[in-house]
This record gives C-alpha cells, sequence and structure tokens, in this order.
C-alpha cells in the first residue's frame, strides 16, 4: 500500500474539486491533493463546448474547456497534486482514504476531507417510461459526449424529454449539427432549465415545447421507432384521447440530476433527502466534522460559476479546520423549509454571524416575500419580484449568537 500524508484532500476533480483545492492553498493549506476516478480533470466540462462559463467569476466568457483549464492551471501552478484515474473505494470518519489506480491501492492520512463528487444523471427507469428497449435512448449528457468529444450524432430525428439545460442545450446542439428535433416534452406546466436556455436553445430555433406532456410509451424492435406523448392534469396523470405518436429515431432525456453520494452514504454522512446532498452548516461542514461538501454532490447549482464561489468558500473553511483555526462554538440550530421552499442550503445553523442561504422555490412566482422565522415570529423577510424553480436564489442574513441560542430552530417559508 502506497501511503500519503496531507492536509487536504478533495474527492472530485472537476470544477468544485479544483476550486476548493485552489482555495485551500491559498488560505494556506501546504499539502493538498486532489483524487479523480477519470484520466482528466476538469469533470464533465471538457464536453461543454458552448459558450457562457466563468462570465459571473471572471467577467469573460469562456467554453468549458477553456474554464476547466483555467481552474487546471491554476492548481498546477500552486504545486497541488492530482492523482487522476484514482477510484476512491473508502474514507472514514478519522480522515483516512482508501483509492486505487494501476500504481495499486493508497492510503492516504489527511486533516481534512473535501467531497467534490459531482452527480449523475437520471435514466428511463428512474421515471419508468413504459414500451420496448430499442437503441436509440440516451441520457443529454452521454449524447453531448458523442457529438462533441467522439464526432458521433446520435440519431436524425430527436425528441427530448425533460427540459433540463443540458437537454435544452443539447437541442439546440442537435438542429446545429442537422438533426431535426421534433420537440421537448415536459411533464411540469414550466420549463424546468434556466429562461435564458428556453429562450436562447428553442424558441430562437423554433423548437416546440410541450408543457404538461409526458411520454407514455416507446415503439422499437431494434431501434427507437416512435414514442407516444400524452398531456397530464394537475396531479400529473394521463388526461385520455390526449395521446399522439411521434416517429423519431433517437430519445434523449432531461429528467435531471442526482448528486453523487454513495461514498458519503458509506461513512454514515446525513443526507437531505430532498437535494440528495448531505446536510451541512454555513461553512460547507457535513455532519462529520472535519469533512466538507461542495459542488453539486451538494445540490445542483444553476451555473459552474456559483459552484466555484461555493467551492471556493469551502475549501477556505477546509483549511481552517486542518490547520486548527477553526471556532468549536456550535449550537446547530435546524433550519426546517415550509410552504414555497422546495429546499434550502445550508439546512443548519452552527456558528452566528452573515449566513448566506441558497433555496429553490416551488412554483414560479411574479412576486413573493422570503420569510425566516424564529419562535413563530420573522426575524428577516425580504420581497423577491420573480421567483422560479429553474433559479436559485441566494440571500445573506445576519444571525446572532443571543438568537441562536435562544431557539431550538428556524423556519424558511414564501409566500406568494
Amino acid at each position: 500500500m502506497i501511503n500519503h500524508d496531507v492536509d487536504i484532500a478533495i474527492i472530485g476533480g472537476g470544477p468544485a474539486g479544483l476550486a476548493a483545492a485552489y482555495s485551500a492553498r491559498n488560505q494556506g493549506a501546504k499539502n493538498v491533493i486532489v483524487v479523480d476516478r477519470n484520466d482528466w480533470l476538469g469533470g464533465i466540462l471538457p464536453q461543454c463546448i458552448h459558450d457562457g462559463f466563468g462570465v459571473e467569476e471572471t467577467g469573460h466568457s469562456m467554453t468549458g474547456p477553456e474554464y476547466a483549464e483555467m481552474y487546471i492551471d491554476r492548481v498546477n501552478k500552486m504545486g497541488i497534486s492530482c492523482m487522476t484515474g484514482t477510484m476512491v473505494l473508502e474514507f472514514t470518519k478519522n480522515y483516512n482514504i482508501i483509492a486505487i489506480n494501476k500504481q495499486g491501492l493508497h492510503k492516504i492520512s489527511t486533516k481534512a476531507i473535501i467531497l467534490a463528487m459531482g452527480c449523475r444523471e437520471k435514466t428511463r427507469w428512474h421515471v419508468m417510461i413504459p414500451g420496448d428497449r430499442p437503441s436509440g435512448i440516451f441520457t443529454a449528457g452521454v449524447a453531448q459526449a458523442f457529438i462533441n468529444l467522439y464526432n458521433i450524432m446520435p440519431g436524425k430525428n430527436v425528441v427530448v424529454l425533460g427540459s433540463g439545460d443540458v437537454g435544452l442545450i443539447m437541442a439546440r446542439r442537435l438542429k446545429f449539427e442537422g438533426a431535426h428535433v421534433l420537440g421537448v416534452v415536459e411533464i411540469l406546466p414550466f420549463a424546468s432549465g434556466l429562461p435564458r436556455n428556453v429562450v436562447q436553445c428553442l424558441d430562437d430555433y423554433d423548437i416546440p415545447l410541450y408543457l404538461n406532456y409526458t411520454i407514455t410509451c416507446i415503439k422499437g424492435r431494434n431501434r427507437l421507432e416512435s414514442v407516444t406523448i400524452a398531456q397530464v392534469d394537475d396531479t400529473l396523470h394521463i388526461i385520455e384521447g390526449t395521446e399522439q405518436e411521434i416517429p423519431c429515431d433517437t430519445l434523449l432525456l432531461s429528467l435531471g440530476l442526482i448528486p453523487e453520494n454513495e461514498l458519503s452514504k458509506t461513512v454514515g454522512i446525513e443526507l437531505d433527502e430532498r437535494t440528495g446532498g448531505p446536510i451541512v452548516d454555513q461553512h460547507f461542514e457535513t455532519t462529520i466534522r472535519g469533512v466538507f461538501a461542495c459542488g453539486n454532490c451538494l445540490q445542483v447549482y444553476d451555473t459552474v460559476d456559483v459552484l466555484s464561489l461555493g467551492a471556493k468558500q469551502a475549501g477556505q473553511h477546509a483549511a481552517s479546520y486542518a490547520l486548527n483555526q477553526f471556532d468549536q462554538v456550535r449550537h446547530s440550530i435546524p433550519v426546517k423549509t415550509l410552504n414555497g421552499i422546495r429546499y434550502i442550503v445550508p439546512q443548519r445553523i452552527s456558528r452566528s454571524g452573515v449566513i448566506q442561504f441558497a433555496f429553490r422555490v416551488e412554483r414560479p412566482s411574479q412576486s413573493a416575500v422570503f420569510h425566516l422565522k424564529a419562535n413563530g415570529k420573522d426575524i428577516f423577510q425580504k420581497k423577491l419580484p420573480w421567483v422560479n424553480p429553474a433559479n436559485m436564489v441566494e440571500i445573506k442574513v445576519e444571525l446572532s449568537d443571543s438568537l441562536l441560542k435562544s431557539v431550538d430552530h428556524l423556519e424558511a417559508s414564501l409566500d406568494g
């Protein structure tokens, strides 16, 4: 077994892992190591050849590969070790990581761990679409890799199920490449992706968006031949008589993302059933001391810029913990979500100060008011002129030490 002794170990070498490593090193952690199972750094970014990355963070629009290269260069210049092609098998509560690669088995002893494993796509079996099992059915991310990395067209006549951002971007990408994109089918009454992507990827290219529709049947012996779509009511049940069959040879699935947390489960980190990610405090520390989480394994972010900014904060706090600079006072006040809010991060508050909350709403609204309550009384409220489930909302609230000591939980809700 090959032994490594470091200050901070980061599991995952995507944008979150690289940003956290860079930030931790800047904060004073001398020995930082990044471990990733892929043979490359940057996670999914190398296949995201469209621009728009980095605008919020740097003021310049970059493609995914360019954005990844920016952080890879920073990490390399700071002398941060990166182990690619390395699978983490487990880690323990006393900060030992067991990993394996072509060189053999590795034991990484560290003072703090940052989880940055990213997320994975939902498949057909997550929504149980009935019908045949032909070829020609891909997740949107797999189709993106086929086109952008391997120069392979997945098909010619395409239907997209789900209006997530990758699905919207791939609808446009396939149209660029000459495919007939017959429509994007969404079961909800609103698009799941960012409004700007609906406009730039669908409206600008006359690609139909079928809201309140879903696929009820897949037909095809060897290759996909057609899908049947039908309208749904307010309870998401099929409305009989609305079925229509669409001949196609390709179905892309953009059904949402699942934070990757199999390692988190095995060590006993408490997960949020709504986000699928670890429950954390305002310093991104999980329910195990010294283990931090960031990026899409914590919650699915809208943009890589916001993801990286959060990962940098996680890196700073992990470095402070590893260097014994962490404030040990912990109140651990849970934050509960009530009507109007799907989830909120952080889910608990361990120390007083200015807290940055990130949350998603349950439904679109033109006018809403965010409330944070303690003992049933408002301690903070803010008017929001427009909210949408596709857009993560961030709000800063200052909480005093005396307040946290006087309550057993906080409540977040939305009116409107």
